[in-house]
C-alpha cells in the first residue's frame, strides 16, 4: 500500500475511533434507565469476551507471558484500571445526570492536564505557548470556579483520571488492543460478582427491562473495544500531530450533543470557560504545527546535505602495497 493511500485508511480509522467515542453519550442515553454502577459492570463483563474474540482472530498472545513475569507493569495494568474504571463511572453518570456539556468539557481540558503531568512526573521542559496555553487553562478552571461557587469537580475528575490512565498506559507499553485486554481481565470478576449480586437481590435490569435493554448493556463490551482498535489502526498510519488533532473530535461531538440534542444550559460563565479552554487549545494545535513543521525541515535539510555528499567526496583508504609473487 502507498504511502497516500495507507495515511488516507488511517485518517479514516481515526475519525471512526474519535467518531464513535463522541457518540458515546447517545449510547449510554438509551441506558439511562439503569443505575451507572450497573451500566459500568455490564461494559466491564461484556469486555473481556470481546478482547478475547478479537485476541482470537488476530492471534495476538505473544505480550501475556512477558506481562506476566514483570510485577511492576502488572501494577501499573491495576492501576490504569482503576483509573479508567472511575472515569467511565463517572461519564455514565454525568451523561445521565444531564451535565454532558461539563463531561465535554473534560475531555477538553485533558491535554492540558497531561502537559501539566509531564512537566511534574517526567521533567519534561515546556515551551513558551505550552506554558501559556496551561496558564489560560487554569484561568479558566478559576473563572467557572467562581462563577459558580463550585469547583467544576466532573470536568477536572474526568480530565486528571484519563490523563493519569495515559501515563500508566505509557509504562506499561502495552497497544490499544493489548491494554484494554489487561483491563478486561482485571476488571471482569469484580463486575461479574456486582451483576450476579443485583441479580440475586432481584436489583437487575438485565433481565426485566426487555430483550433490547438487555442487548444494549451487552453492547456496552462492543462499543468499549471498537474505538480503541480504530485508535490503534490510526495511531500506526498516521503522525502523532495528526492523531493530537483528531483528538478534539470527541470532546467537540459532545459538547453539540448536550448543547443541542440535551438542550443543557450555557451560561455566560460556561461560555467564557469554555472559550478560554479552546483559546488555550488552539495555542497548543499551533505550538504542536509550528514544532512539527520545524522538525520536518531539519530533516529535510540534513537528507539534502547527506545526498549531496558524493562517492568521490568519501575520502579513500589509501591502498595497500602489492606483495611480491611467490618466486620471484
Amino acid at each position: 500500500m502507498s504511502g497516500s493511500s495507507d495515511s488516507r485508511t488511517g485518517l479514516l480509522y481515526g475519525f471512526a475511533a474519535y467518531g464513535m467515542w463522541g457518540l458515546l453519550p447517545l449510547y449510554w442515553h438509551l441506558l439511562a434507565s439503569t443505575p451507572a454502577a450497573e451500566v459500568l459492570a455490564h461494559r466491564m463483563v461484556w469486555s473481556l469476551p470481546t478482547a478475547v474474540l478479537i485476541l482470537v482472530c488476530v492471534r495476538r498472545w505473544d505480550w501475556v507471558r512477558p506481562l506476566l513475569r514483570q510485577p511492576r507493569r502488572l501494577g501499573l495494568v491495576v492501576l490504569s484500571a482503576t483509573l479508567i474504571s472511575v472515569n467511565w463511572y463517572l461519564f455514565i453518570w454525568a451523561v445521565n445526570a444531564g451535565r454532558v456539556l461539563e463531561a465535554s468539557l473534560g475531555y477538553f481540558i485533558n491535554p492540558l492536564v497531561t502537559i501539566a503531568l509531564g512537566v511534574l512526573l517526567l521533567r519534561e521542559r515546556l515551551r513558551p505557548l505550552q506554558w501559556t496555553a496551561v496558564g489560560i487553562g487554569a484561568l479558566a478552571v478559576t473563572v467557572m470556579t467562581v462563577a459558580y461557587g463550585q469547583v467544576p469537580w466532573i470536568s477536572l475528575t474526568l480530565a486528571v483520571t484519563f490523563a493519569f490512565y495515559g501515563f500508566a498506559k505509557k509504562q506499561t507499553k502495552l497497544d490499544g488492543l493489548e491494554g484494554f485486554s489487561a483491563d478486561s481481565v482485571l476488571q471482569f470478576l469484580p463486575a461479574a460478582g456486582f451483576v450476579v449480586l443485583l441479580g440475586v437481590r432481584g436489583e437487575s435490569t438485565f433481565t426485566t427491562e426487555g430483550w433490547p435493554h438487555a442487548l444494549l448493556l451487552a453492547g456496552a463490551g462492543l462499543v468499549t473495544a471498537l474505538p480503541l482498535i480504530f485508535f490503534g489502526a490510526a495511531a500506526m498510519r498516521v503522525p502523532l500531530s495528526t492523531i493530537g488533532l483528531l483528538q478534539y473530535l470527541a470532546p467537540t461531538s459532545m459538547f453539540l450533543l448536550g448543547l443541542f440534542v440535551f438542550d443543557e444550559r450555557m451560561p455566560p460563565e460556561r461560555w467564557a470557560g469554555f472559550l478560554l479552554v479552546w483559546g488555550a487549545l488552539c495555542l497548543l494545535t499551533y505550538d504542536a504545527l509550528r514544532t512539527a513543521g520545524r522538525n520536518r525541515a531539519v530533516l529535510r535539510a540534513a537528507r539534502r546535505k547527506a545526498a549531496d555528499v558524493t562517492p568521490q567526496d568519501v575520502p579513500q583508504a589509501p591502498a595497500s602495497p602489492a606483495l611480491p609473487r611467490r618466486g620471484a
